[in-house]
């Protein structure tokens, strides 16, 4: 069968979707007047930031030593919180070109999405991209990448995705080596992603393993076991092109005209309705890294905030979310994020997509929490954080880390491990002179500014990779923050026992600095366990009562401003501060 179905894997930014746009070039997917760049990029996020957020599927036609040949790429995002996405496209491939920067080496990434295509025992093609860069070392990343893999230098593939050259012998070697679909009997097919047309409702995009499967047929979800009509099918070049078909080893879409959420899932198995199958081994749901609570600036958008919250998971597979309630900030959704990015990258897609205002509380990982009478629950909120002495153990996730980095930056990064309560294991030296240093680190740590702090120590050439092992005793407290002697849940936090007093006094500031002034002096105060830690006081507006006096005697004066001073007391008895949204925004963002 002369299909090939191959992924390209690297770390962020080595340059994965400029490869992919030279291969749609020389294959003639795209015409050249339609060429654009990262033209497998279709959000505008994704452009913007340069980087690849959703897996892309496309099919093209290649002719090598006189036979055409359908090849099936799906590109990848390369950042850390998207790597569940790479699982994901590696579970519909036979084959991987793994590339690297011919100026940046082997990365921390690099080493984490190698090792999953080596799990699934996947064909690997070693790559070197940019080749045509000024400062290129193309002989010694050739070189390292051959001694990580095990193979031979000569087996090395150079590329530029910039020029085009080398992507020619590239699209051979991938006929060659990467193996064809295998052939089964039963009708099969693994969905990867899936989309959301108002018009079409859901479209999934899956690899047939066995079958086939053409406009009209009856099928079934396998692990929803629920039936519909394949309203249409077809490939995608990289845009929808309908078909009759969609044969074994193929990939493509469906569209099913469903309109429910909960329905359509990635992993399971599309099958026949007549004569269904067995599910194909999937892959696991993604877990939530973080978890924040969503609400809309006004509680007349909260129905719309559910509905663009549904529309996302249709298409977002890895975003979760639940329905909560503050009495302070009303009602809203407490929603789990893969990263700080995948986080950032969902609150602009409602507030760009969906015009909504939103504010959005601190992030946190998840608690698990054994009470005094034995009971276990999981705490996502800070606010329902107990800190009454009710809790027995809490326990928390960690994660090992491997960052990679040149000597120079040692220095400055262990400090940054010692402030991230990290505990450093084994390090070693690559064969380009770099530094590879693995250590233990709580999911908290991780989440709290760790990758910036990382890049800004060294100067953005240390790289970072992390995957969670579980969960273990942890030594933190709930700090709540008091505005005006009101708690607010969107700014209570759960730290590190031993950073408790730092981050309180940095929270009062921030605030102090960021609240604006009312008719009333501004009581800004942080709490742990009943206990006021650290207070900030802003002082009130003041209107000038006596700017219309003149002369007489001072006594007149001092009546008025006695008057005044009354009135602001009262006003602080009975005041109420409105917190404008984008004070919660910067709080998130700056902490």
């Amino acid at each position: 069968m002369n299909i090939r179905n191959f992924s390209i894997i690297a770390h962020i930014d080595h340059g994965k979707s400029t490869l992919a746009d030279r291969m749609l070039e020389l294959t003639g997917t795209i015409e050249k007047r339609r060429m654009q760049d990262q033209v497998l990029d279709k959000m505008d996020l994704e452009r913007e930031r340069g980087i690849t957020i959703k897996m892309a599927p496309v099919r093209m036609h290649w002719k090598s030593k006189g036979q055409e040949y359908i090849l099936n790429l799906i590109d990848t995002p390369g950042h850390v919180d998207f790597s569940y996405e790479v699982s994901r496209a590696l579970t519909a491939v036979e084959g991987v070109i793994l590339l690297v920067d011919a100026t940046q080496g082997v990365e921390a990434q690099t080493l984490s999405v190698l090792g999953v295509a080596k799990e699934l025992g996947r064909v690997i093609i070693p790559v070197v991209s940019k080749i045509d860069a000024p400062t290129a070392r193309l002989a010694d990343i050739k070189s390292e990448v051959a001694l990580l893999l095990g193979v031979d230098e000569s087996t090395v593939l150079g590329v530029s995705g910039k020029t085009g050259e080398g992507v020619e012998a590239l699209l051979d070697t991938i006929v060659e080596l990467v193996p064809p679909p295998q052939h089964t009997t039963q009708t099969q097919g693994l969905i990867f992603d899936f989309g959301y047309s108002d018009h079409r409702g859901i479209i999934v995009y899956l690899r047939v393993f066995g079958g086939s499967i053409a406009k009209g047929d009856t099928l079934r979800f396998v692990a929803a076991n629920a039936d519909f009509i394949a309203l249409e099918v077809g490939t995608l070049s990289p845009d929808e092109r309908p078909s009759p078909e969609l044969v074994e080893g193929e990939i493509g879409y469906i569209v099913t005209g469903i309109k429910k959420p909960g329905i359509a899932s990635v992993g399971d198995t599309v099958t026949s309705a007549k004569r269904p199958a067995p599910a194909l081994a999937g892959y696991m749901a993604p877990t939530p890294v973080i978890w924040a609570s969503v609400y809309p600036e006004s509680q007349d958008d909260l129905p719309i905030l559910r509905q663009s919250l549904e529309k996302l998971r249709l298409s977002d597979s890895s975003l979760s979310y639940e329905e909560e309630s503050s009495g302070i900030m009303g009602r809203g959704f407490r929603c789990g994020f893969l990263g700080m990015l995948h986080l950032e990258i969902i609150i602009e897609r409602l507030r760009r997509e969906f015009n909504l205002e939103l504010v959005v509380t601190q992030p946190t990982t998840v608690y698990e929490i054994t009470y005094m009478n034995g009971t276990v629950e999981e705490i996502y909120s800070p606010a329902k954080f107990p800190d009454d002495g009710t809790a027995k153990q809490i326990r928390e996730m960690w994660a090992d880390i491997t960052v990679i980095t040149p000597t120079d930056y040692i220095g400055g990064i262990s400090q940054l491990l010692y402030d991230h309560e990290a505990k450093v294991g084994d390090t070693q030296t690559l064969p380009d002179g770099k530094i590879e240093l693995r250590a233990e680190i709580p999911l908290r740590e991780l989440m709290r500014g760790f990758f910036d702090r990382l890049k800004s120590v060294s100067s953005g050439f240390a790289s970072l990779g992390y995957k969670l092992t579980g969960m273990r005793d942890a030594d933190v407290t709930r700090l709540d923050i008091l505005v005006a002697d009101e708690p607010v849940p969107a700014f209570a936090r759960i730290v590190s026992a031993r950073r408790v007093n730092f981050e309180a006094d940095q929270m009062v500031e921030k605030l102090e600095e960021l609240l604006p002034k009312q008719l009333f002096e501004l009581k800004i105060q942080a709490k742990v366990n009943g206990r006021i830690i650290a207070s900030r006081r802003k002082s009130a507006m003041r209107k000038d009562v006596t700017g219309y006096l003149y002369g007489g005697d001072i006594t007149r004066k001092m009546k008025l401003l006695d008057k005044q001073k009354r009135g602001k007391k009262r006003m602080l008895a009975r005041g109420k501060v409105d917190i404008p949204h984008d004070v919660f925004l910067k709080v998130v963002r700056e902490s």
